[in-house]
């Protein structure tokens, strides 16, 4: 079955996050830029780097007819606040942001709900599921393999692709400097994967990561590589092996991205997740902006408790 049928069509906008309230929610350690609408059940999304929640304005409407869905800036990127990543990168780290989104949820009054996340924002929706099991009904992660397989699995192939977890991760300021030099070639270079482009990508949503790109966010965002290589990887070594994701747990992947080039994605989560199920798409490395009719039917039928094939 085509995993599009029997699903209500793709809303059509001219304008990022259509139909969306925006407001600012202050938690113990940052304040996050927010973005809501729609009525149901509810299920938070979470951005990749080096995006913002603007990356999901392809599929977000649409989601909205069905889910009260919020979608939210992770601390160091986009609108949020930037806050000081300490001594060891912990303020960084997935948890660290994983705990913002749980208190964004609980100021929205959502004590139980669903994680989408793309990039980094999967990994924070990865660790989300192990810290607060009973917080989370369903997790679905767009285009990575699970950090604790990727560090431990590192092939010549996906290091050519993926420089930039050892580059953003060496010691401050060295690559805050390098790529604050030319923010606007760094953006453009690093959103071009190969066999893709740019094309992928609306004039407003590339104008909106230009637009986020500065010095503090690019400070930011090597804390949080430098927090994976660390205690990231610490957590999820102490883990590995006794701990399992709860919830059922959708993995989907691009054919044509790193992670569906150099991983086998179903092998990798199953270490980590049983009621699991993987669908490849044919995309680079940002499905949801790539192909938005694939990613938001799997999406809404997932989230509806629906068969995904």
């Amino acid at each position: 079955m085509d995993v599009a049928e029997a699903v209500p069509e793709l809303v059509q906008t001219t304008r990022l996050m259509e139909g969306f309230t925006f407001r600012r929610i202050r938690t113990r350690g940052a304040e996050i830029n927010v973005a809501t609408a729609g009525e149901g059940p509810p299920l938070l999304l979470i951005h990749g780097n080096p995006l913002t929640l603007v990356s999901w304005h392809k599929v977000a409407p649409s989601l909205a007819r069905d889910f009260s869905v919020v979608a939210i800036d992770m601390r160091g990127y986009g609108d949020s606040s930037k806050p000081d990543g300490g001594e060891d990168h912990s303020g960084y780290s997935f948890r660290a942001i994983g705990e913002d989104a749980f208190e964004v949820m609980d100021a929205l009054g959502h004590e139980t709900f669903a994680v989408a996340g793309h990039d980094r924002g999967a990994r924070v929706g990865f660790r989300m599921c192990l810290d607060r099991p009973e917080r989370i009904t369903r997790y679905a992660a767009l285009d990575i393999v699970p950090t604790h397989h990727v560090l431990n699995n590192i092939t010549l192939g996906w290091a050519r692709e993926s420089y930039h977890w050892f580059f953003m991760a060496q010691k401050a300021p060295f690559p805050e400097n390098l790529l604050g030099a030319d923010l606007d070639y760094y953006m453009r270079y690093k959103l071009n994967k190969k066999g893709v482009g740019l094309e992928i990508f609306t004039p407003e949503a590339m104008d909106e990561y230009i637009r986020c790109a500065t010095r503090e966010q690019i400070h930011a965002v090597c804390e949080d590589y430098r927090a994976t290589i660390t205690v990231d990887l610490d957590m999820d070594t102490a883990d590995y092996g006794t701990r399992k994701i709860a919830c059922p747990t959708l993995v989907i992947w691009g054919t044509n991205s790193h992670c569906g080039r150099h991983f086998k994605p179903v092998e990798a989560w199953s270490e980590w997740a049983d009621d699991l199920v993987g669908l490849p798409v044919p995309t680079g490395h940002y499905p949801a902006e790539h192909r938005p009719d694939l990613i938001y039917a799997a999406f809404y039928r997932f989230f509806r408790g629906e068969r995904v094939t």
